[in-house]
């Protein structure tokens, strides 16, 4: 019986197949994510814990959903298989970590919090991971400014680190485009 059958038959319609990919897509309603990932990798065999990343999708054409998508990827060793687990939150809701289920997660949710500003409920240690400490706005939020912020450097004469505010031109040397959008 296939994994996303098993699915479906303990979590109904939270549950859903995206097959656009030639790899298993699972969309998993936010609530049920932890509980999911338990049964993934006690009843299905998906024992490692691949990769965890954020997609901001608020400049997606026609998108009108939730902001964030957390994508999790998984890997049975047993059946050298893979599966896609896509979860949609919205901007400020909490999405439960899934430390307990596979420990490995903890630096990943650690940088989605930290590039998104992802809130993983139950997360240990959730704080800062790849910027500074007192680096205000999350940089892969696609509303983050390119100016109008500091940067950071070792001043030698003051012998200490001090802040000056960046000079960056905003230029677009390609325009966006999206795959399959008429680029006529």
């Amino acid at each position: 019986m296939s994994d996303l059958i098993r699915l479906r038959e303990k979590f109904g319609d939270a549950v859903s197949q995206d097959t656009s990919t030639g790899m298993a897509s699972i969309h998993v309603e936010a609530t049920s994510i932890q509980e999911a990932c338990f049964f993934l990798r006690d009843e299905c065999e998906y024992e490692q814990l691949i990769d965890l990343c954020g997609l901001d999708l608020s400049e997606y054409p026609d998108h009108s959903g939730e902001r964030f998508q957390i994508v999790y990827h998984l890997l049975s060793l047993e059946r050298n298989e893979r599966v896609r687990l896509k979860v949609n939150i919205a901007d400020r809701q909490m999405l439960a970590s899934i430390i307990d289920v596979w420990p490995a997660a903890n630096w990943y949710e650690r940088e989605a919090f930290d590039m998104y500003g992802i809130i993983f409920s139950g997360h240990p240690d959730l704080r800062r991971i790849l910027t500074d400490y007192g680096f205000e706005g999350h940089p892969l939020r696609k509303d983050f400014p390119l100016t109008g912020r500091v940067e950071m450097f070792f001043d030698e004469e003051q012998w200490r680190c001090v802040y000056k505010p960046n000079k960056l031109k905003n230029r677009v040397l390609i325009p966006k485009t999206w795959p399959g959008v008429d680029r006529g």
